[in-house]
């Protein structure tokens, strides 16, 4: 028995509203099949079901039901599906979400904990393996050693070496055998030591690892993840100290995530691991000591493929991704205090893109900066630009400007790598530049 679950799709979010029911009751569904269309405070979005079996709702259309409440279920073959005490089979979870006649005032599901970036992803693995036995882990000192970053501490303790694999150093031998067991239903999530060594296998992961499952006609699914550190800067210098996520971006079959909270970090991760594609989740390492509070709830999901908005504001709109979140809220900061009122949007997932979530947040502020930190030359940044200025160009009042790094190999030395990365100065002065151009 599967649960269908109301996903959290922003940090504001506490319900979301089921619009229509795209499957019936005792309908057979399967995996990918969409089951229903819910509006959320963000936009509307459709759900899709993660296993095989028949569906039972338990919220009726136009009903509003608390994120993390069990929304329908589905059966597999054999299995009964739950008895539902009346119509309205969400009314005590709804009921306790608003408060109504439980003794609770809150939703328990909306507990949250403290915890570092790196810790986040550390929940989020432990959860998923615990969750399904068919997610296992590999990658080069992953085990005994226990990871560069620690990611994996207690792992292979816990789990064993049947999930917890220990592996050559050949990512291309990795990648192939990561490929090749999810071909056959297993769900690995392999570790790069950093996302610089998975060009060694890229002919594995652009060619085949991306591509099985279309050129089989779907009769492979490829239910993998590719994660480790990436992100400039940090004295790694250039071999090291790289973002090249625009790359995995550019390939047809690969989803992309860049998470920039510890929050986004575990749901993100978690759907990234119950997805029948492959994904490249990329995590920054100078974001691994960051803090955040963090759902506590084992059916925390944020939804890849949506972005969120980190920050309200009516004069400029901020579109970035990753540590360029971090960088985008300390420039509002800075900019608020001189009476300009910045939106800043995490873009969060770069494949598939929410683009309709920028359209509408341009069309209300007219002004858009987009930040990275690669090179400029064919970045996220010019992509954005090129779509946001093909598809709201009579709501712009100015061009849209970019903010990026040096288009130069990293430097070892901090006093260079200071002036090749870009940081909060250069976003405020992107942000003042196009308000100045709209005078």
């Amino acid at each position: 028995m599967s649960d269908v679950i109301m996903p959290k799709m922003g940090d504001g979010m506490e319900a979301g509203v089921i619009l229509a029911w795209t499957k019936k009751d005792g309908d057979k569904v399967k995996a990918g099949d969409v089951i229903a269309e819910v509006e959320t405070d963000k936009s509307n979005v459709e759900l899709e079901a993660e296993t095989e079996g028949i569906l039972t709702t338990r919220v009726e259309v136009g009903q509003a039901a608390p994120v993390g409440s069990v929304i329908a279920h589905i059966a597999g073959e054999g299995e009964a599906a739950p008895q539902i005490a009346s119509s309205n089979g969400t009314r005590a979870a709804t009921a306790q979400w608003a408060g109504e006649q439980t003794g609770s005032s809150s939703d328990d599901n909306q507990d949250t904990v403290v915890l570092h970036y790196r810790e986040a992803i550390q929940l989020a693995l432990a959860e998923e393996l615990d969750r399904d036995e068919r997610v296992f882990m590999l990658g080069e000192e992953i085990g005994q050693y226990q990871g560069t970053f620690k990611i994996t501490q207690g792992f292979l303790e816990k789990y064993g070496p049947r999930r917890i694999v220990d592996t050559p150093i050949s990512e291309t031998a990795m990648v192939g055998l990561a490929t090749g067991a999810a071909m056959m239903g297993l769900r690995p999530v392999l570790e790069f030591m950093t996302f610089n060594f998975a060009l060694v296998a890229w002919d594995q992961i652009i060619n085949h690892t991306a591509k099985i499952r279309y050129m089989s006609g779907g009769q492979y699914s490829i239910p993998l993840v590719f994660r480790g550190p990436a992100g400039v800067g940090g004295q790694l210098s250039a071999q090291h100290s790289q973002d090249l996520a625009h790359w995995y971006a550019n390939t047809p079959g690969l989803k992309v995530v860049m998470p920039a909270t510890p929050a986004d970090a575990k749901g993100l991760l978690k759907s990234a691991i119950r997805d029948e594609n492959p994904v490249i989740y990329i995590e920054h390492a100078r974001l691994y000591g960051a803090k955040g509070d963090v759902p506590t709830s084992t059916e925390y999901l944020t939804p890849i493929g949506v972005a969120d908005v980190k920050r309200s504001g009516k004069d400029v709109t901020i579109v970035t991704y990753s540590r360029g979140v971090i960088l985008s809220l300390a420039a509002a900061e800075i900019l608020a205090t001189e009476g300009i009122d910045v939106e800043v949007i995490d873009l969060r997932t770069l494949q598939p893109l929410d683009f309709e979530t920028v359209l509408q947040s341009v069309r209300k502020t007219h002004h858009a900066v987009v930040v990275q930190e690669q090179w400029l030359p064919y970045g996220i940044a010019a992509e954005f630009s090129a779509q946001i200025a093909e598809n709201a160009f009579d709501d712009l009042d100015a061009p849209v400007q970019r903010v990026g790094g040096a288009f130069v190999p990293m430097p070892y030395a901090k006093a260079l790598e200071v002036l090749a990365v870009p940081n909060e100065a250069d976003i405020v002065q992107a942000v003042k530049k196009t308000l100045e151009r709209s005078i």
